[in-house]
């Protein structure tokens, strides 16, 4: 048996990580009190005798799979045991002083959606649950969460808290918007869109860095500063000359070959310029935080800036850096709204969508795999919501308005185990 001395007084991230883990039933029995309410509600309550019709294959395919029909009921009861297990699992884990892999609460969550799904077309046999327009519109309306999410962990990972990604997506949105309509050319927009981020994250890294005023604080009068700038200049500027605010979308561009694969063509390869570029975003920064010696850099800026500034490294300057890049990186995401999706600029349209980026960042622990697990499940609630919609659903509409956000808040109460944010975030580096 090993046993470890801890020193009386030693500072936190001194200590073994062992010493620091603590067992934890919060989130093991949040996921069963959830997996036992799906149980009672979505599989002992759906009727008996009814089916539930998916349906997957599109017109591009270039092979027709068939549909496929399940018995509701005992579709979402085993759908509902396999979230009751995942809670088990997550249970023996937590005995064990061990954390859940960002695997777990994803195939949980797909499997009480799951669950509510095949509960919600049971009966209907003129309707089929559409399957591959369902995923498609997840990563769809994931793409703004994985930019936001994405700029959040280079923020964080380097010791600044981004509060104000919800105004760097909204600032991306309206300059997209307003350059293509000047312009006349959606691609432009998408250009333009993370200078407007960029400049939101370079006044958040000098009230961080130069003035040392708290990072949550300026992130949130930057939201609100934002808000009100869109807010004014859309009622002011756009509505006197609305060939400012026109709908230019971005034209999906499918992949020969790939596009036309069931179910991952039409998901992941017939999209638009913005979810390709989403691609290769997560995979550089995924490369570049963890096998280069940048991103070790920012690491150890972001865990123990004293050490790195003693090896050589600049501290403030790589924070503000990472900031500014991390703005750009957001607002790159706030196209979506507007010229990624075709639609016009509207006042305060992300709705939130920058403060669940920041959930998807901490379930995904601050890695940009983790971030674009996380936000996947989240853009799958809200196409979820979508899409029980379109089948007719008796959830009241104000209920499946509150899906994403419902899915978001099981996130971030914990309910996947502790998670560990780089230790020296939000404090001022003073030298």
């Amino acid at each position: 048996m090993t046993t470890t001395t801890v020193t009386p007084g030693a500072p936190s991230d001194a200590l073994p990580e062992e010493v620091l883990r603590t067992k934890s039933w919060k989130g093991p029995i949040g996921l069963a009190v959830v997996a036992v309410i799906s149980l009672l509600v979505f599989g002992i309550g759906t009727p008996s005798g009814t089916q539930t019709t998916f349906s997957v294959a599109t017109s591009s395919d270039f092979v027709h799979l068939p549909t496929a029909t399940v018995p509701s009921k005992l579709a979402a009861i085993l759908l509902s045991v396999v979230a009751l297990a995942l809670a088990g699992y997550a249970a023996y884990l937590a005995n064990r002083y061990r954390k859940p892999g960002i695997w777990l609460p994803i195939v949980y969550g797909m499997a009480v959606m799951g669950a509510l799904l095949t509960w919600a077309g049971a009966g209907r046999d003129s309707t089929n649950i559409q399957i591959t327009g369902l995923l498609t519109s997840a990563l769809f309306l994931a793409v703004p969460l994985i930019f936001g999410a994405l700029a959040g962990t280079l923020c964080e990972r380097s010791g600044i808290i981004n509060i104000a990604i919800e105004g760097q997506l909204l600032a991306g949105a309206f300059f997209a918007a307003l350059v293509a309509s000047m312009v006349g050319n959606a691609y432009v927009g998408l250009i333009a869109a993370p200078l407007a981020g960029a400049l939101v994250g370079a006044i958040l890294a000098i009230f961080a860095t130069k003035y040392w005023v708290n990072q949550i604080v300026v992130g949130v009068v930057l939201n609100m500063l934002v808000v009100g700038l869109t807010s004014f200049f859309f009622s002011t500027v756009m509505s006197d000359n609305p060939e400012l605010n026109q709908s230019l979308g971005l034209e999906a561009l499918p992949i020969p070959v790939l596009s036309t694969i069931p179910v991952i063509g039409p998901v992941l390869f017939d999209q638009n310029l913005l979810v390709y570029t989403m691609y290769v975003v997560v995979i550089v920064f995924q490369i570049m935080l963890f096998k280069s010696r940048w991103g070790l850099r920012v690491r150890a800026v972001g865990e123990h800036p004293k050490a790195a500034d003693t090896v050589g490294i600049k501290v403030n300057r790589t924070r503000v850096r990472n900031t500014i890049l991390g703005g750009a990186i957001a607002g790159l995401g706030g196209a979506f709204f507007t010229v990624a999706s075709g639609l016009a600029f509207g006042k305060e349209m992300t709705a939130g969508k920058g403060y669940i980026a920041l959930a998807a960042m901490i379930l995904g622990r601050w890695s940009p795999r983790g971030a674009l697990a996380a936000a996947l499940l989240f853009g799958f609630a809200d196409a979820l919501r979508v899409q029980l919609g379109i089948i007719g659903s008796d959830i009241p509409s104000q209920f499946l308005a509150m899906f994403p956000y419902l899915a978001t808040i099981f996130a971030v109460a914990g309910l996947v185990g502790h998670s560990r944010p780089p230790a020296a975030e939000g404090t001022p580096y003073k030298k």
